[in-house]
């Protein structure tokens, strides 16, 4: 089955250096992304109540960007990818997530979810 991909982009006013420690960490990823976090060399495993899942670090650029892949979607080419954007005129700061619906009835919903996520990092780091 083909994931549907789609990409949003949220405003955030903090340094770039910043937000790619709370994208990045698996203890800064913990305050606001999942219950829990922890790494163990590139398979990072996420926590939200009882529930794990596993993702497979692909790609990180220092205080850019951050891809994952989660291991349970192995056989296609979907990942989630959180991108630290700057404007080069007003040096606004957003970030920029793109990530695969299982079909389009649940693009809306997915979007609504990492909007939430991002409204708690918001909160965390008092943006």
């Amino acid at each position: 089955m083909t994931k549907v991909k789609y990409e949003i982009e949220i405003p955030i006013h903090a340094s770039p250096r910043m937000l790619y420690q709370y994208i990045s960490s698996p203890s800064n990823l913990q305050e606001w992304f999942a219950d829990k976090v922890n790494s163990r060399g590139k398979i990072f495993s996420f926590f939200w109540e009882e529930v794990e899942e596993k993702a497979e670090l692909i790609t990180k650029k220092t205080d850019e960007k951050i891809r994952f892949k989660w291991l349970e979607s192995e056989g296609d080419d979907s990942y989630f990818e959180i991108k630290i954007q700057v404007d080069a005129l007003t040096k606004d700061v957003s970030l920029i997530v793109t990530d695969f619906a299982e079909d389009e009835d649940e693009v809306d919903e997915s979007k609504q979810l990492w909007e939430n996520q991002i409204d708690e990092l918001r909160h965390t780091i008092g943006a």
